[in-house]
């Protein structure tokens, strides 16, 4: 289980949190979080988990969601001994932190809790990587450190491979 600092908690996102003063300083982030978001987990989409305050003021979150992929957009390292067909992944959609709380390592906890996640659904339901698509240089630098690999011919997009991830949250 992940540590938030004391007095924030991680909720599944309802109607009663307070998106609307969500700033990340990503505009494609905030965007998601205070209109899409909890229409996607209607449609059971996604799901989206927030990281709130006392007052329900969202300090963070993440979104996931089940993926396909093609077994040649995968990295190498991913695909060498997969079938050649479409596969099945889950998808880190959404992540972001409130600007206020920035550089606090809400950002880490986050993907560690969203991660784990994934690892819980994996024993129900199999994939074979975590993919995610960065919003910039910066941010994909972020996700290099926690061993996500490059996916080929496409600058910006990621995958933890299951095996990796199995190693992580073991």
């Amino acid at each position: 289980m992940v540590q938030f600092p004391k007095g924030l908690s991680l909720e599944r996102l309802d109607k009663t949190h307070k998106r609307k003063s969500f700033y990340c300083g990503q505009e494609l982030v905030d965007e998601w979080l205070k209109s899409k978001a909890r229409q996607s987990q209607e449609k059971n989409l996604s799901r989206t988990k927030v990281l709130i305050s006392h007052d329900k003021d969202i300090i963070g979150f993440y979104t996931l969601s089940i993926y396909q992929i093609n077994f040649d957009e995968l990295p190498y390292e991913v695909n060498r001994k997969l079938p050649k067909t479409l596969l099945p992944a889950m998808k880190l959609a959404w992540l972001g932190v409130h600007k206020n709380y920035q550089g606090k390592g809400l950002a880490k906890s986050l993907l560690a809790s969203a991660l784990l996640d994934c690892y819980t659904i994996g024993q129900s339901a199999p994939f074979c990587a975590v993919l995610l698509d960065c919003v910039d240089e910066d941010i994909k630098s972020f996700y290099l450190k926690f061993d996500f690999l490059e996916v080929p011919g496409h600058k910006l997009k990621l995958a933890l491979p299951w095996k990796t991830l199995e190693l992580m949250c073991k």
